[in-house]
């Protein structure tokens, strides 16, 4: 049976992430039990960083806290996408 990853509120889940998450039922469980704010902070917090190295660091961070029950990623300010006035540092999201 395949279950379904949900999605964040402004981002969708990357290819990374996916295999990261149907790697382990436990851990999908929980990321689906995230609010899709929640989820959304996840998925930025990977995907905003610029080299291959950082974002699998993130990636294996990500699942172990939330494995460990942490709800959103520690220290991160939140998502830019998500307010308006620092929408034009970033660039349009791709996933």
């Amino acid at each position: 049976m395949k279950k379904e990853i949900l999605p964040g509120v402004l981002h969708e889940v990357s290819k990374d992430i996916e295999e990261a998450l149907k790697a382990d039922t436990d851990i999908l469980d929980k990321w689906n039990k995230l609010t899709p704010i929640q989820r959304n902070e996840w998925i930025c917090w990977v995907t905003i960083v610029k080299k291959s190295e950082t974002r699998a660091e993130h990636i294996q961070r990500m699942i172990q806290e939330i494995n460990e029950g942490k709800r959103q990623p520690c220290c991160w300010p939140g998502c830019p996408h998500r307010r308006p006035s620092a929408q034009k540092w970033f660039k349009k999201v791709e996933i």
